[in-house]
């Protein structure tokens, strides 16, 4: 009898196909069999790429005459700990009775190259009917959705052959890279380090970049000299029903304007400028009054539209600022919540929806109905059918969506939610909240802006009261703070200040103003302020950073218009900061989550910084993952990307071995000392 062999990345995804294929023989060592169908899975790899030493054991031993390393064809091996199931895995693909295979292991690049590995190296023929099952989330709907819909293996070909070409290059550049470093400057670093043991210098294309970020921002940070500042405030009386403070910037007309004894538009270098405009200000008229004019008023009311979905990077920022966890633990939590069918495929870059899901998008509301945070919110957007213009909206995009979309609630699994840690279980409320906030209307301002003179000085002050919560009702997982104002919402998303009610009958006062009216100014004085030095990365963070190609950029919206590839891949990202952690080159406090070079990273990055400078540009580290991002699209070849990779990696590797400027590194060593210190 023909059987179709199923085969997953790991055991727990594996018994969700067995559940929803009804798959209820028991289980054998490493599968599942009923009368048609047999299950099976990885362990995560099976397989890797071989050593140098495997090719040629000559190669065990770091010289410059072997460098560069760059192998005709690569070489691959089981991995020793994994081969019992390996040899598993092998024997089922290639029974007899196995005439189809569904591949179902992780719906993206690195789920690819898993089952890749295992089918080229268990030799399993071509003549067997293989297909790729690609979902989004693991409820029974969808896995046999994605069993039904499941491609032929070579319409991933293209996917295949970038996952393949990206473990090539990680290869390439760290084997010869890290050796070439060592060779060179290893002796030099731990002589410097005083480190009674000798260690290998350790660069990676993703790594070091990431490496080069924090440096280069610690280093701004030291060098920053604080300036101070002086800016001038005037309290002003409306109607003798209240006062409101406005400040004083040099604006065309000014005395002041555009000169050089300013700090911007709005302050001053010295405190004696700051006092010489109070004096020249605070004339009182015949009233015995100092008296200003209202020269504008502006009403206006503002819309804040709901935050885009979470993508893997988002989410990661917000609970590194929520619950100071890292993007690691982030991502363990996330997968953990999808294997649960709680939630959808966690490692994606899209925050959008496809159209086809929207179509369906009522059936995750409703299920939340049984979520009790927000069953009375989920009931109301079901009834009132919010859901219905979603597909016009923002948040639907295919455009936007290569693998996966963006992060939502399935609506299941709520059972699951009782076997987790309460970190976990806040995680998924912030997903959930996100996600039924872009069904929700938005929130709205009353704003007014207001402008006065004396002579030919101005002085301006806003208001913003909220007239409907809108969304803010049910996007944080915490209650309204009774602070004065945030510069982030509780949900993480950017927000401008949310005002109290001290603010809101003020504004009724200020409300009364005309243009052309005389109010009196009660007092002046002068607030102090410095310059800031940028700030450090936290983990979320440096997670957006690398999400956007080295720049931090914390607007959602533009981040959304920014197209490209960034650092690493979603899937990789904290994996990579976990590394930098563990080898000593980054430190992470755990508390704060905010990230620092250790003395050892900056010599590394100043290592690189003299020989391998590329390396740390985030730009062109960036345009590497983008280069495989063509491969998988279908643009370029693998062979066009593996003649530059070889190129890029023989160049650099020559360019160092002919380098001699260990006495000016040493120099730049002690620079960095002192700085450090």
């Amino acid at each position: 009898m023909e059987k179709r062999l199923f085969i997953a990345e790991k055991p727990s995804v594996a018994q969700e196909f067995a559940k929803a294929l009804k798959v209820r023989a028991s289980g054998r060592n490493g599968y599942l069999e009923s009368e048609d169908t047999i299950v099976t899975w990885c362990v995560g790899h099976l397989v890797t790429m071989s050593y140098p030493e495997v090719y040629d054991p000559a190669l065990k031993k770091w010289s410059f005459q072997t460098l560069p390393f760059i192998p005709e064809k690569f070489l691959y091996e089981v991995i020793p700990d994994v081969k019992k199931q390996f040899d598993i895995v092998k024997e089922l693909l290639n029974r007899e009775d196995v005439k189809t295979i569904y591949v179902c292991t992780d719906s993206g690049r690195e789920g690819e190259y898993i089952y890749r590995l295992v089918d080229q190296m268990a030799n399993v023929p071509d003549t067997k009917d293989k297909r790729r099952v690609w979902i989004d989330s693991q409820t029974e709907e969808e896995i046999l959705r994605g069993i039904k819909e499941a491609k032929t293996l070579d319409c991933y070909d293209n996917l295949s052959d970038a996952a393949y070409l990206r473990a090539m290059e990680d290869y390439l550049m760290g084997i010869n890279f890290s050796r070439v470093l060592t060779l060179k400057y290893g002796q030099t670093v731990t002589n410097y380090m005083r480190s009674e043991k000798w260690s290998a210098i350790s660069v990676g294309r993703v790594m070091t970049c990431v490496l080069g970020m924090v440096v280069r921002r610690e280093r701004e940070i030291r060098s920053f000299v604080k300036t101070p500042f002086y800016r001038v405030m005037a309290l002003h009386n409306v109607l003798d029903e209240g006062s409101f403070n406005a400040e004083w910037r040099a604006v065309k007309g000014s005395r002041y304007f555009e000169t050089p004894y300013l700090y911007k538009e709005n302050g001053f270098k010295t405190r004696e400028e700051a006092e010489k405009l109070i004096e020249s200000l605070m004339v009182p008229d015949e009233s015995g009054k100092v008296k200003a004019l209202v020269s504008n008023v502006e009403k206006k009311k503002e819309t804040k539209n709901p935050p885009l979905l979470f993508n893997l990077a988002e989410l990661q920022n917000v609970c590194s600022k929520l619950f100071k966890i890292s993007p690691d633990e982030t991502l363990k939590i996330t997968q953990e919540l999808y294997e649960k069918k709680l939630v959808t495929y966690p490692r994606t870059d899209a925050r959008v929806l496809s159209t086809a899901v929207s179509k369906e998008i009522h059936k995750n509301i409703g299920g939340l109905k049984n979520y009790a945070p927000v069953s009375q919110v989920a009931d109301y957007i079901l009834n009132e059918k919010k859901y219905e213009n979603i597909a016009k909206t923002k948040y639907v995009n295919d455009k936007q969506i290569t693998d996966h979309y963006a992060i939502i609630p399935t609506g299941q699994g709520f059972s699951a939610l009782n076997g987790v840690s309460q970190t976990a279980a806040k995680v998924y409320e912030v997903i959930v909240r996100r996600f039924l906030s872009i069904f929700l209307p938005p929130a709205t301002y009353q704003k007014v802006a207001v402008e006065t003179c004396i002579g030919s000085e101005h002085f301006f002050a806003s208001f913003k009261v909220t007239l409907d919560e809108g969304y803010l009702k049910i996007a944080s997982i915490y209650p309204k703070s009774s602070t004065k104002s945030q510069d982030k919402s509780e949900d993480g998303s950017d927000s401008e200040d949310e005002e109290n009610d001290d603010n809101e009958s003020l504004l009724k006062v200020v409300s009364k103003l005309k243009k052309g009216m005389e109010i009196v100014v009660e007092s002046m004085d002068i607030k102090e302020g410095e310059t800031s030095p940028p700030k450090r990365y936290s983990s979320g963070t440096m997670i957006l950073a690398m999400e956007n190609a080295g720049q931090l950029i914390e607007d959602e919206e533009l981040r959304a218009q920014i197209k490209g590839s960034g650092i690493g891949t979603s899937a990789t990202r904290a994996e990579i900061l976990k590394k930098l952690f563990k080898i000593n080159y980054l430190n992470l406090n755990k508390k704060t989550q905010i990230i620092t070079p250790t003395r050892l990273g900056e010599v590394i990055y100043d290592v690189v910084n003299s020989s391998i400078r590329s390396l740390l540009n985030p730009e062109l580290t960036a345009s590497w993952e983008k280069g495989l991002t063509y491969v998988a699209e279908g643009s370029i070849t693998k062979d066009e990307y593996m003649v530059k990779l070889n190129g890029f990696v023989t160049k650099m590797t020559n360019g160092v071995k002919g380098l001699n400027n260990q006495g000016s590194l040493i120099n730049q060593f002690n620079m960095s000392a002192d700085a450090y210190k």
